[in-house]
């Protein structure tokens, strides 16, 4: 986009989740059209849905009768390491083009941003030279896929600058400044069409996070009498089906209690409320209950209407509750959050809560499950229709272990099943040298292992004595399959917003 006067597409409502229709008001008629990078720059959030950080991001451009209209995005983080420019921008390309092509519309066009904060010592100006490389490498992979970016932007330090434009007129060396947030003819409109701008992935990951404060010290003190408590009776056939109704119930009365609370403003001070909401005890009982696998799926039905929203806020404070040595216990509660927001149509909180639970415990399941589904752009609602059909059909004196796997409903539901393989269970060996468990752990198939003595709390990932890192056995393991890294779960943001 070399020619600034250009019309680079209309901004439309077209796969951005908003609440226009919810409201009443046209959301989809809603259309401004772009000419400049300053236009383009202001764009990018309404495009995500959020401000994003160490970014990279692809913008697909259609052709509608001559004018340009935006498709998909894809983003990812930027590699820290220069040496990997080369392959993120294959992959994020590559990514977003197939993804176009399996909905049946192959991009004419790209736009390109590299959005980067300065470091110390570092102006926004020293970034844009040093991302250079990464923008290029984004048109040369574009290219060889026959498909030209028009136009490639740094954002950095409030200030924009343009890759393609050499005239120094409308593209100073020393950038130019970004508007004011929400002051622009785009702003206004997107607002008028109910298209929400979060804050940054950062701040939506922090409501997620496990606690840092002094009171996780209490909550891993209650999680370890919880753990002494619940593991005999779990390990009992006849007692086992008893905790899973106890775990609902108890879930139950925290959803009503939630529901019935005063509402207040800001997410903070959300959380915060719903965190005073939630006692140290019932949070470690709901946390070891919902280990389990069938007693996780049953709750997985609180999706929708009245329940979501409680539910939804549940799973996270409960997912911040999960501190110390119980880090991948938080894959659970990740997943819970990830669905109900993936089921209610916030697809932002529900890739990243879906990574996050990944970013946990590799190996879960029925999170990697959802996060290609929800990748993909398939529709949540056959997933829904095999949970309520679960529901309606499980009779009220039913014992736990025989409800049907939710993982197993989403891979059917999605069409695109995991085919699992055999993995061999790694065991934690103590200070002497000899095979035992460090904490109230969970054996395949749902049911904890014996309890031996648990040292003091250490990082999740850290390594036991002995040299073999410390995990505890989940209720599914026996039906996982092949793993992704924890780091590219964790970093697992090339998501497809279609």
């Amino acid at each position: 986009m070399t020619n600034h006067s250009e019309t680079t597409g209309p901004f439309e409502n077209d796969g951005i989740k908003g609440e226009g229709a919810a409201n009443g008001r046209p959301g989809h008629d809603a259309q401004v059209t772009l000419r400049t990078p300053a236009e383009l720059a202001d764009a990018l959030p309404y495009l995500l849905g959020y401000r994003p950080e160490d970014s990279i991001v692809l913008v697909a451009l259609h052709d509608r009768g001559g004018r340009g209209r935006f498709g998909g995005r894809a983003r990812l983080g930027i590699p820290a390491t220069q040496d990997d420019w080369e392959a993120a921008a294959r992959q994020l390309a590559g990514g977003l083009v197939a993804g176009s092509e399996r909905r049946g519309a192959r991009p004419e066009q790209m736009v390109a941003y590299v959005c980067q904060e300065p470091g110390e010592g570092e102006s926004g100006r020293d970034v844009m030279r040093r991302l250079r490389p990464l923008a290029q490498f984004l048109r040369t992979e574009c290219g060889r896929l026959d498909i030209p970016v028009i136009e490639a932007l740094c954002i950095s330090d409030g200030r924009y600058w343009s890759y393609c434009c050499p005239n120094q007129g409308c593209c100073p060396d020393e950038g130019m400044p970004m508007g004011l947030p929400g002051t622009s003819v785009l702003a206004a409109a997107a607002t008028y069409a109910g298209i929400q701008v979060r804050g940054t992935l950062r701040e939506l990951r922090a409501r997620l996070l496990p606690w840092e404060t002094g009171a996780a010290v209490q909550q891993e003190v209650a999680l370890d009498a919880a753990g002494t408590a619940l593991v005999p009776r779990i390990l009992d056939d006849a007692a086992r089906a008893d905790v899973a109704e106890e775990t609902l119930s108890l879930a139950e009365r925290l959803m009503r209690r939630f529901a019935a609370a005063p509402p207040v403003s800001g997410t903070h001070q959300a959380d915060l409320r719903d965190d005073e909401l939630l006692a140290h005890d019932e949070a470690a009982t709901l946390i070891l209950g919902l280990q389990d696998r069938t007693t996780r799926d049953r709750a997985a039905a609180w999706m929708e209407g009245d329940e979501a929203a409680p539910a939804l806020r549940l799973w996270r404070a409960l997912a911040r509750r999960c501190v110390g040595s119980y880090g991948e216990h938080a894959a659970a509660l990740l997943t819970l959050t990830g669905w109900v927001a993936w089921s209610t149509g916030d697809e932002l909180e529900a890739r990243e809560a879906l990574a996050m639970a990944l970013g946990a415990d590799p190996d879960y399941l029925f999170a990697r499950l959802l996060h290609q589904a929800c990748n993909e752009g398939l529709d949540p609602e056959a997933v829904r229709r095999c949970l309520r059909a679960e529901r309606t059909e499980r009779a009220p004196t039913q014992p736990t272990a025989q409800a049907g796997p939710a993982g197993e409903t989403a891979a059917v539901a999605s069409g695109t099943p995991i085919e699992p393989t055999p993995r061999r269970r790694r065991r934690a060996r103590s200070a002497d040298g000899s095979g035992g468990s460090t904490r109230p752990g969970r054996a395949e198939g749902g049911k904890p292992r014996a309890a031996g003595s648990r040292p003091r709390p250490t990082h999740p990932g850290a390594s036991k004595p002995g040299g073999t890192r410390a995990r505890t056995a989940r209720p599914d393991d026996a039906a996982r399959g092949g793993t992704p890294s924890r780091d590219a779960a964790a970093e697992r943001s090339a998501e497809e917003e279609a």
